[in-house]
């Protein structure tokens, strides 16, 4: 809006200029005339009347475009309330994915908190709509870039959370985030050292693999198929956090890393994948919820507001090892199914298919080692969280014409 009014604003003070050129042409022209011939003198001035009429209407369009244009400049957009700090107190702050669903979320804790946010995003599952509400403020700054290619700004903090995180996603393209996960994070930590900016990871629960053990903690190796469809994302995690370790062996890069459990909230995917998402949506729009296998393999869910509040935690913290981040409350998948049709009032059947690829019998986090080293634990009870989340996603299949008027209760 404001480069169209300034192009227009533009355009005219053009013309006007013109205009007074040729006046003054017409002007000094017309003052020959009359010198030569007293006779023209009542065309001439007739001239000039229907030039000077001309420009003043010029004038007046001019006035109203800038009229315009500063009222669009006095309204100022509503950015939601940041902290002030002081030059000293405020960190310029990277967020690789900063446009994704766990990603935006740490832009809004971190703008809020007053801090200088620079979003990276090649925008593969990432939404620009996600940080719209930060977009032109003064201290947040949205770039596409993707990161298997080198990235050079002076920052404090580096959030590395670039992934694609869902089955569908990281199996579409299973070399791709590969890249993301070991060249991109070889890209970052490159820029961690030269910085000296300190750098967290956003690994994922994935390392545990099939785990043999429950709940996992950081200390267990796992159990991973080195081979299989999910291990393009799994690998690349593993493989991430080993660099990461070299860095602070050798490079004396100053890391964090986050083992993050099943995350859900608002700024998800309707068609993200996995299962939050999934019953959800299916739930919603009445087709029949899937539950992969027989529904005895167990999940724990951690709403998205806790997960924020860990990583921004240990990123304060001093420990250069490992954490879980996650909730311990743990329910079987067909539970799971049903407490989403019940949260959601639907009368959707729930179907199984067959058992997905190393899909893991158990996932639920060990979490005294953060309330240790970071003094965090989830706030936000399952059930609470789903209820936000189904509203939100109730929201946006409205707004996608997908809902079925059955569920609008």
């Amino acid at each position: 809006m404001n480069l169209f009014l300034f192009l227009s604003f533009s355009l005219f003070a053009c013309v006007f200029l013109i205009f007074i050129f040729l006046l003054n042409s017409r002007h000094f022209s017309i003052t020959d005339q009359l010198t030569a011939n007293d006779g023209s003198r009542s065309v001439a001035l007739s001239e000039i009347e229907r030039l000077k009429t001309e420009v003043k209407g010029l004038k007046e369009k001019i006035e109203q475009m800038q009229s315009i244009d500063a009222k669009v400049l006095q309204t100022k957009i509503n950015y939601p309330p940041v902290r002030q700090r002081n030059e000293a107190q405020r960190k310029r702050i990277l967020i690789t994915g900063g446009a994704g669903f766990v990603g935006s979320h740490l832009v809004d804790r971190l703008m809020a908190d007053g801090h200088e946010v620079i979003a990276l995003d090649n925008f593969f599952t990432g939404r620009k709509g996600n940080v719209e509400r930060w977009v032109g403020h003064p201290n947040f700054e949205l770039v596409h870039h993707d990161i298997v290619n080198p990235f050079y700004s002076e920052v404090d903090q580096i959030y590395h959370l670039a992934s694609p995180a869902s089955p569908p996603h990281y199996m579409y393209n299973p070399v791709k985030t590969l890249k993301t996960n070991i060249v991109g994070t070889i890209n970052m930590l490159g820029l961690a050292r030269r910085v000296k900016a300190r750098i967290l990871f956003a690994s994922s629960s994935e390392v545990y693999g099939d785990p043999e053990v429950s709940p996992q903690p950081e200390s267990y190796f796992g159990r991973v198929n080195t081979v299989g469809p999910r291990s393009c994302y799994d690998e690349g995690k593993r493989a991430a956090e080993a660099l990461l370790a070299a860095f602070n062996r050798h490079e004396n890069v100053d890391i964090r890393i986050a083992r993050i459990f099943n995350t859900f909230g608002p700024r998800m995917h309707i068609n993200d994948g996995r299962v939050v998402s999934n019953f959800i949506t299916q739930a919603l729009k009445g087709d029949p919820i899937t539950v992969y296998g027989d529904g005895l393999q167990t999940r724990s869910f951690q709403y998205i507001s806790d997960l924020v509040d860990g990583l921004v935690a240990l990123m304060a913290s001093d420990a250069t090892v490992p954490v879980n981040i996650g909730n311990t409350e743990e329910y079987a998948i067909a539970d799971f199914a049903q407490i989403i049709r019940n949260l959601t009032g639907s009368k959707s059947e729930i179907v199984n298919h067959s058992k997905l690829e190393d899909d893991p019998k158990v996932r639920r986090p060990d979490i005294r080692r953060a309330a240790e080293l970071i003094g965090w634990k989830p706030k936000v009870r399952t059930f609470d969280g789903l209820r936000r989340t189904i509203r939100y996603f109730r929201a946006e299949l409205k707004y996608e014409g997908m809902g079925k008027s059955e569920n609008d209760t």
